[in-house]
């Protein structure tokens, strides 16, 4: 490969890198043709952009970047396929999903090797239950402004019952 085009791919890698707020490190060596599609058509489907990279173009356009990405130096060996996603949780789920009919002899794949996600470093595969478990930033809002409306919900339900016993106690007195 040309110096040239090895400068291209660096800087379309900076880029794709800076659009997207999180990303994982995969490895995808052991699929077949045919998982390798239908792993692209679920990646397609959840907006997750996946693309097979090299390990040291991928360093380099890292280091072209802002910020400090040295943790992730270890798991750029071997063959890694890069997940580029919006949503915090999306590849993981996706990798949790496409893994559960894995039987244990053939080995889960894809594999996590390390994510950056909500400018966090995760290293291994140990981490990805952690991983489908993060919230994104709208579900953390709901989920607060849940928990600030639920007192309100509460009081008024209070009082909306105890005008309705007023209420029966009164209709009761006056039958009588």
């Amino acid at each position: 490969m040309k110096k040239e085009d090895k400068s291209v791919i660096i800087e379309q890698l900076a880029a794709t890198v800076n659009a997207y707020p999180n990303f994982y490190l995969t490895n995808i060596e052991a699929l077949n043709a045919e998982k390798t599609s239908q792993l692209r058509r679920m990646c397609f489907k959840q907006n997750v952009k996946l693309i097979v990279v090299k390990n040291s173009l991928l360093k380099k356009a890292l280091d072209n970047l802002d910020g400090d990405f040295s943790p992730l130096d270890i798991a750029l060996k071997g063959n890694t396929a890069v997940m580029f996603a919006e949503a915090a949780n999306a590849p993981a789920k996706l990798i949790k999903e496409f893994t559960k009919g894995a039987k244990k002899g053939e080995g889960a794949k894809p594999e996590l090797k390390a994510a950056y996600v909500q400018e966090s470093f995760y290293i291994g595969a140990e981490n990805l239950e952690a991983l489908v478990n993060i919230k994104s930033k709208n579900e953390l809002i709901a989920d607060v402004i849940a928990l600030l409306e639920s007192p309100a919900k509460n009081v008024i339900s209070a009082l909306q019952s105890g005008g309705q016993t007023l209420c029966g106690v009164l209709k009761t007195l006056e039958e009588r």
